[in-house]
């Protein structure tokens, strides 16, 4: 308040001062109009004039602090609360003191206070737009960071990324090997279309943002929503400088204000998360991965395993077990040596793949011994599935170096329909029990296993 009273001061001063020059001045102003002489430059005259001068300077004075005062004050105060806001939320992080609603000064008139007024406001609602970005970027990063699950990651960046930005329509799509991948999306028609577009596919490579500017009545073709787009931008998703895939996003109608500027903001963070997804699910996928034959080790079956078993319990649907084991193995690798059986075990492996369905799960369970799980499977669809990988493998030529020779497998098989299982491991147990009856039977063969 040191300013306003200082200003204050020195403007009482000068209106007091003019009104006595006013004052002196007055009665030599009033001869030329022909005012008597004598009254004019008496004594009592000039004190007179003085005075008057000098209550016109002190109303003046007056009027001047009861106008512009309280608003002088009102800006005073308000800024007080700002910078007290400000040094507050500075430890504590709570910017609700530094809010629009609070600090913002009401505007009553149009001269030059109001002017002031209307750019302090401005001030505030910048300062709480900053705080919001930067909330908002923060909330995002902290939601990128904690999640290195593939599904769960692109699921939580959609949603941050429709509530953040605005956005009617989102689609994350994946490249790797040349090859675009969807992952999410949100709001499309047909996100497998936009694989296709080649739009796409140069934003990977040349890891420049497209715009699309959609003209009012425009129809585009397949892919995007079942709204007309007014916005579509084509972001790349980049690591160490090579394209990983690309984000779509769409807007129904104009772009929220900010939303270009903070877009590429977001999606630099979701890059780095992208590519720590990816990275982690690929060390494990090849930690459940047996090393030889690419198909799922013991570990990693057992699990599926008992997902699956606790699936079939919760749906009550039928779930298959086949126990495959190779016939006389150990010869092969004594006569053809052990990268001829390590040749039979891929062969095998590729052979019983070629016959499994979509969602069926190949195991290596131990040595030459496989295990297939085949959810939905009943005991007619287990058996025919068994049937098929034994005749398969019998009819193959297993060829390594200059050796050509067959080879055959048993298999035991069993289905949990119509039949109470105790756990996975029953499940197993009887079919391995089914296998060891076809090893004893004379090999080369599929046994169902006997429940009850």
């Amino acid at each position: 308040m040191r300013i306003a009273r200082n200003a204050f001061a020195k403007l009482a001063l000068g209106m007091m001062g003019f009104g006595l020059v006013i004052g002196l001045v007055f009665p030599f102003a009033v001869l030329p109009i022909g005012f008597d002489r004598d009254i004019a430059l008496s004594a009592v005259f000039f004190a007179f004039t003085i005075t008057a001068g000098l209550i016109v300077g002190a109303i003046n004075v007056l009027l001047a602090r009861v106008t512009v005062l309280p608003r002088l004050r009102t800006l005073a105060e308000r800024m007080s609360v700002v910078e007290e806001g400000i040094e507050e939320a500075s430890y504590t992080g709570d910017w609700s003191h530094c809010d629009p609603e609070v600090c913002a000064i009401p505007i009553d008139s149009e001269d030059e206070f109001a002017e002031v007024a209307s750019s302090f406001n401005g001030l505030i609602h910048a300062l709480s737009a900053s705080h919001t970005i930067q909330a908002q970027v923060s909330a995002f990063a902290d939601a990128m960071t904690v999640e290195l699950d593939l599904d769960r990651l692109c699921a939580s960046a959609i949603d941050h990324l429709r509530h953040t930005l605005g956005a009617d329509a989102v689609a994350i799509l994946s490249a790797r090997g040349g090859e675009m991948e969807p992952l999410c999306s949100y709001g499309i028609v047909d996100v497998d279309a936009l694989t296709e577009k080649h739009i796409v596919a140069d934003v990977v490579r040349s890891l420049e943002p497209r715009s699309i500017q959609v003209p009012e009545g425009f129809a585009l073709d397949g892919g995007l929503a079942s709204f007309i787009p007014s916005e579509i931008l084509v972001h790349p998703l980049q690591a160490h400088s090579v394209g990983i895939g690309v984000v779509v996003l769409g807007w129904s109608g104009d772009l929220p204000r900010g939303a270009r500027a903070l877009a590429p903001i977001l999606l630099q963070t979701f890059s780095v998360a992208l590519s720590n997804a990816r990275a982690h699910a690929d060390m494990e996928r090849l930690a459940a991965l047996d090393p030889l034959t690419g198909v799922y080790n013991r570990r990693f079956g057992l699990e599926r395993l008992r997902e699956e078993f606790a699936r079939s319990i919760r749906y009550d649907r039928p779930l298959g077990v086949v126990m495959l084991d190779i016939d006389h193995f150990k010869a092969v690798n004594d006569t053809y040596g052990h990268l001829a059986g390590d040749a039979v075990l891929k062969r095998v492996a590729d052979e019983a793949r070629s016959v499994l369905r979509e969602g069926d799960v190949l195991v290596r369970y131990g040595g030459e011994e496989f295990m297939a799980i085949l959810p939905g499977a009943g005991a007619t669809d287990v058996t025919a599935i068994a049937e098929r990988i034994r005749r398969l493998i019998e009819g193959s030529v297993q060829r390594h170096a200059e050796h050509e020779f067959r080879v055959t497998l048993s298999a035991g098989h069993v289905s949990t329909a119509g039949f109470d299982f105790d756990g996975e491991i029953e499940l197993v147990d009887a079919a391995d029990e089914a296998l060891y009856s076809a090893k004893r039977t004379g090999r080369n063969r599929t046994i169902a296993a006997s429940v009850g």
